[in-house]
């Protein structure tokens, strides 16, 4: 039987496929085995379709998935350049149901495939999944939106964010809008803070290429932790289909501006010098291969943001991404931290410490901060922390986003609008980096950051 979906991974030989997206499918085939997909491959490369099975079926043995290689024994490969229109029909028409185009390729090149595509004759129902960042500014993005508007509906559209397919940022939906405890105190009534935080132990890993050029502020604040924060602050949606809950992320999104609409004040910006990091040492940022030291990209950004609705105004919003941070970096998280209680009746001994919520980003675990009467003086307050294990989630972050692919539903897909918002909502930042407004600190790899910023 011709199967429902053909998915064209295009840029097959690339480090995206094999290492994320092929062991996602492989997981997702495994716990869905009656799926009607087929596999084809496109790259540059001179690969035979024995050689591509092989890459595929060692990346599905990497999530225990070896059974699943049956639903896609028959897959295949085409050297192709895929900026060419030829390739591309060539691709299509070979194509059985639904066409699904995964871009694994840098953006530029992205790009230029997109523009190709408009000399295609493109099957109805297509799907076009593009990896961020979309575009490199809030001009570039529109009109990247305006070439594939040209190509197919915006619900056939997927700007692939995979931070939206992790099962905690998923689990903040079924917290925020199931409980009525939670549900009640949402808001700057109640609310002092959040903070959205991303530090990682990595360093460049060879991606000195994309990233001295994009820095921490772009490669995470502009994409990923604005997406989190929309989830995390959006109006509740009538429901949670693609078109209700993306009307809530983007509005969210227009009203949420720099803090103080001054960019100079309300960011930070570092990069790593050398240091150690567990048993593996690093060289200063400057000194990677590949590395420009006179762009002065930084490692470790962080902005302060506001969102301006009735809900939010006032409620300063902390997103914080880095590298080579060590364990003192803190949590990768989602911190909600409410006011304090408006009266402590006296008598009691000890501090009153702010209610904090926590949404730990991996391992996915949620945990909530409470101040009680002690055991042995029913007056002295001592913390303690309810926490719960929400598990690892049924799908890798790809395979929730390869899953909305093949189901056609663009729920956990960046709309257009959206990611024209979030250049605009760093733009001020970039200007004022750029313009060295603000001081570029620095802090040794393995560190929480710059001693002088009290992390």
């Amino acid at each position: 039987m011709p199967a429902d979906t053909t998915l064209i991974i295009l840029g097959a030989s690339g480090d995206l496929t094999s290492r994320l997206l092929l062991p996602a499918l492989g997981q997702l085939l495994t716990r869905e085995p009656d799926r009607s997909v087929r596999l084809h491959g496109a790259g540059m490369d001179e690969w035979t379709d024995e050689h591509w099975r092989d890459i595929v079926r060692a990346a599905f043995a990497t999530t225990g998935a070896e059974g699943a290689f049956e639903t896609v024994s028959d897959t295949t490969y085409s050297q192709a350049d895929i900026t060419q229109a030829g390739d591309l029909q060539r691709l299509l028409d070979a194509a059985e149901g639904r066409p699904a185009l995964y871009f694994a390729v840098p953006p530029a090149v992205a790009e230029k495939a997109c523009a190709a595509l408009a000399d295609v004759t493109i099957p109805e129902g297509t799907i076009l999944a593009l990896e961020k960042p979309f575009g490199t500014d809030e001009a570039s993005a529109h009109a990247l939106n305006a070439l594939v508007a040209k190509l197919v509906p915006e619900e056939q559209v997927f700007r692939i964010d995979h931070f939206l397919g992790r099962s905690t940022v998923l689990n903040l939906l079924g917290v925020r809008f199931a409980n009525r405890l939670i549900e009640s105190v949402w808001s700057a009534d109640d609310i002092a803070t959040i903070t959205v935080d991303y530090p990682e132990k990595l360093g460049l890993e060879g991606r000195a290429g994309y990233y001295d050029h994009a820095g921490a502020l772009v490669d995470m604040i502009q994409s990923h932790l604005l997406q989190v924060m929309a989830f995390v602050t959006m109006e509740p949606p009538s429901s949670l289909d693609q078109l209700d809950l993306r009307d809530a992320t983007s509005a969210v999104l227009r009203a949420t501006h720099v803090w103080d609409d001054d960019p100079v004040t309300s960011s930070r910006r570092a990069r790593y010098t050398e240091g150690t990091i567990g048993d593996r040492h690093f060289t200063s940022y400057v000194d990677e291969p590949g590395v420009d030291p006179s762009r002065k990209t930084e490692t470790l950004a962080e902005m302060t943001v506001e969102v301006r609705t009735a809900r939010w105004q006032g409620v300063p919003i902390v997103l914080r991404s880095g590298k080579g941070l060590g364990s003192d970096g803190g949590d990768r998280a989602v911190t909600v931290t409410f006011k304090p209680v408006r009266h402590l009746p006296g008598g009691f001994i000890g501090e009153s410490s702010p209610t904090v919520l926590t949404f730990s980003l991996g391992p996915d675990t949620m945990s909530l901060g409470l101040n009680v009467n002690g055991a042995d003086d029913p007056l002295e307050l001592e913390r303690v922390s309810l926490a719960a294990d929400l598990g690892e989630g049924g799908l890798k972050a790809y395979g929730e986003v390869l899953s909305g692919i093949l189901d056609g539903d663009a729920m956990l897909a960046v709309r257009g609008d959206a990611a024209e918002q979030c250049w605009r909502i760093v733009q001020p930042v970039i200007d004022a980096w750029r313009a060295d407004e603000v001081p570029l600190d620095e802090y040794p790899a393995g560190t929480a950051g710059p001693a002088s910023w009290g992390l």
